[in-house]
């Protein structure tokens, strides 16, 4: 009986720790006053940012933007995907530790607890401070039927464009201040995410509201 009510124990205990993985995000308010054309003239990069937290409602606007379902019935997303593999993978970077943006879900899925800014930021710290860092991977194993790793390579950093993109555009949207990056720690990156050799790590954007000059 005591070796039993110690299972149910260590089960708890188990579900309890698999649950703080998971943070549910809000649903995207996809009523934002901007017009396209309006944050397409307003675009611009930022690589400095305040000392102030980007709320999860704010982030979700972000990463529904980014990638999320436009169609969900279709599985479709809101950026241009390669033969619709939808192979880029946004990964969430925050002090409190390292995300996988789960467009099924609409949550992120805790993969790291450690604060691993510095390593997307690579020592340029104008950009070390951002709240928020989303990095995009391209899952190359989406192109394995094609036979042609280079092709599905030049596919990858086409599709990684076309989300950073809408990453530009939603900040702009949100009076947040963003740049694309390509430079970062690929290798300490893929080892705290857990990523493979299938996994290339294209682009980074930190993300926050921009320091006054």
């Amino acid at each position: 009986m005591k070796k039993l009510s110690f299972l149910v124990v260590l089960v708890m205990i188990s579900l309890s720790a698999l649950a703080q993985t998971t943070v549910k995000l809000p649903a995207p308010d996809k009523q934002v006053a901007m017009t396209l054309y309006e944050a397409l003239q307003t675009r611009r990069s930022v690589r400095s940012y305040q000392n102030k937290d980007v709320d999860n409602a704010t982030l979700a606007q972000v990463l529904w933007a980014a990638c999320g379902y436009s169609r969900e019935a279709e599985k479709k997303i809101t950026a241009a995907s390669a033969l619709n593999r939808q192979d880029i993978e946004v990964y969430v970077i925050k002090a409190a530790g390292a995300y996988r943006y789960d467009v099924e879900s609409n949550a992120l899925v805790q993969l790291s607890g450690k604060d691993l800014r510095r390593e997307v930021a690579a020592g340029q710290q104008s950009v070390a401070s951002a709240p928020v860092m989303l990095v995009l991977a391209s899952n190359q194993g989406k192109f394995g039927s094609l036979g042609d790793a280079q092709a599905a390579q030049r596919l990858g950093t086409l599709d990684a464009g076309y989300v950073s993109q809408n990453i530009y555009l939603a900040c702009t949207a949100q009076k947040l201040g963003t740049v694309a990056r390509a430079t970062m720690n690929v290798e300490v990156l893929k080892k705290e995410l857990g990523l493979g050799a299938d996994h290339l790590l294209l682009l980074n954007h930190p993300i926050g509201w921009e320091e006054s000059k």
